[in-house]
């Protein structure tokens, strides 16, 4: 089945787990499924830049004010977002803008961004521009804005022109290159071993290609693309679009790309709106740990829905315990006996298997995911037939139909590892998450191993960022509105609490629910409240909750 909706991101990485990670933070609750592929990565369109950072340019500007008083050169979308090929772009218009790759060297280097700009439904009234961004880090804000058209439409698209935008370092702007496609299939398609020590030391070697990989293909990006760099990019499309202050909806990863922006650029918030949270001052093994707590138990709510609610149609069996159990057994089994999947040389493996369910879970009860789940489920368990599982896991992995992959892997690793350290966790800390993770993940690790926690995600990677977990207080800034869900498997809501509460001046919405995020969730107390604050100003009353 074809699942259209919005692309949020990621949760599990592949190549994050090969690093030494677990889950990192990722979409939302709609997108699509159906083998599409991820966002367009260097494919060449109006709106795009370079596909790579070997060769950036320099010399555009002398100076910042230069880059600030640029003007875009607005013109037709012509490369259509991955996961919706037939969308309609007549009503959007796309264009770049030229950032600096280092602000403290505007003369150096510059990195070109694409942009794409739904225009205001009333222009006489409009507010401004209301800037997006969907997360991952490394999913297309730019595909996001075309994707999500009945998302925006109503009161924000009469009242803002909707700017969606690639980060620096992916999707069409200039982006970060590392591996080719037939070595990331292998990559994606090859089971770890199940010998603890061998899987860390294959862990290990993946781990140095990769690195290698980035560092010869896009060394000078690497340092750069941090979301630190990414705000201050915001803020000079601000200037550039001229509005005298930043409104914006950020998703999931691009929660902590405005909490910095509001940490860097307090004077400059205008209504922000947070959605998913990521928590800036969270411990990262912890963090990824409680991630995939949170996935355990969606997974085990997408199974009692299943047998419950649709018995005739669920492949599984028994209490909802035991299902989720039944759904963990068969998925880990594909180790050892792979499903065909149509593509003789793509069989449905273990890896795969979980990624093409870890994708569906980012639904709630009666979601187009959890359908996707169910009837994918069904063909793989009764049927023998891999296929509908390998083009959720192909989304999410952001391959597509022809095996080209996006930059979306390649962008979140070199993202994450940009914005924290990861310091190798001590003897303690491992034993404590891996306990954690048997007792409250253990469907999802059953075959874990202390060893599988202790190599720090980055530890390998060319670039070591200094910036460490801190909370962001944001002093100064405009009310920002955060919103957690109750169930939220990628961003737990724990992590929405933590962030309001760490902000100088912030109120907590809280959607009561399962699935990633409450924007696209059809929620429509949590929607309303956003329209309300991003077009007039008015906030939610305090402690309110969102049950539909």
């Amino acid at each position: 089945m074809k699942v259209i909706g919005a692309r949020r991101g990621r949760t599990i990485s592949v190549v994050a787990m090969l690093l030494g990670g677990t889950l990192v933070a990722g979409c939302t609750s709609t997108g699509s499924v159906g083998g599409s592929g991820g966002s367009s990565g260097g494919s060449s369109s109006s709106s795009g830049g370079s596909s790579g950072s070997g060769s950036l340019p320099s010399g555009k500007f002398t100076s910042l004010q230069g880059f600030d008083s640029q003007q875009v050169s607005w013109g037709a979308c012509t490369s259509e977002p991955a996961d919706d090929p037939s969308a309609d772009l007549s009503a959007f218009q796309c264009g770049t803008v030229v950032v600096p790759l280092d602000y403290t060297a505007p003369t150096g280097k510059d990195v070109t961004l694409a942009l794409v700009k739904w225009p205001a439904a009333d222009q006489a009234n409009k507010l401004g521009s209301l800037f997006t961004n969907p997360g991952g880090p490394g999913a297309s804000g730019v595909d996001f804005v075309e994707e999500s058209k009945s998302e925006f439409d109503g009161a924000l698209h009469a009242h803002y022109d909707i700017i969606g935008f690639d980060p620096r370092g992916l999707g069409r702007s200039d982006a970060i290159t590392c591996l080719d496609d037939k070595t990331q299939d292998k990559l994606y398609e090859q089971d770890p071993p199940k010998d603890a020590a061998a899987r860390a030391a294959k862990a290990e070697q993946d781990s140095k290609t990769l690195a290698a990989a980035c560092e010869k293909k896009s060394g000078a990006l690497l340092p750069y693309v941090g979301s630190k760099y990414v705000a201050q990019d915001m803020d000079l499309m601000r200037q550039v679009l001229g509005d005298k202050k930043l409104n914006y909806l950020g998703i999931s990863y691009g929660t902590y790309i405005g909490s910095v922006y509001a940490e860097e650029f307090p004077a400059n918030v205008g209504h922000m709106v947070l959605d998913g949270a990521v928590d800036p001052n969270a411990d990262q093994l912890e963090a990824d740990v409680q991630q995939q707590v949170g996935f355990e138990k969606s997974l085990e709510k997408f199974a009692g829905d299943c047998v419950t609610n649709y018995a005739s149609q669920c492949p599984l069996s028994g209490s909802p315990t035991a299902a989720a159990q039944q759904l963990g057994h068969f998925i880990d089994g594909l180790q050892d006996h792979p499903l065909p999947s149509g593509d003789p040389n793509r069989p449905l493996d273990q890896t795969l298997g979980w990624t093409g369910v870890i994708i569906g879970l980012y639904g709630d009860v009666g979601s187009d995911w959890w359908k996707y789940l169910r009837e994918g489920l069904t063909k793989a368990m009764k049927n023998g037939d891999g296929s509908e599982l390998l083009a959720g896991a192909d989304q999410y992995n952001g391959r597509d139909p022809e095996g080209h992959y996006s930059t979306e892997q390649n962008g979140l690793i070199a993202v994450r590892c940009a914005d924290f350290t990861t310091p190798t966790p001590s003897a303690s800390e491992v034993q404590t998450a891996y306990s954690q993770l048997k007792s409250g993940a253990s469907i999802l690790n059953s075959n874990l191993a202390p060893a599988d926690l202790a190599q720090p995600m980055c530890a390998n990677w060319p670039f070591q960022t200094q910036e460490k977990p801190h909370q962001i207080k944001a002093q100064g800034s405009d009310t920002i509105l955060v919103i957690g869900t109750t169930d939220d498997p990628a961003t737990p809501y724990q992590n929405a609490v933590n962030l309001a509460n760490g902000f100088a001046n912030a109120r907590l919405l809280t959607r009561v629910g399962t699935g990633h995020a409450a924007f696209g969730s059809g929620n429509q107390c949590a929607a309303s409240a956003m329209e309300a604050y991003l077009v007039s100003g008015t906030l939610p009353p305090q402690g309110e909750r969102c049950t539909a």
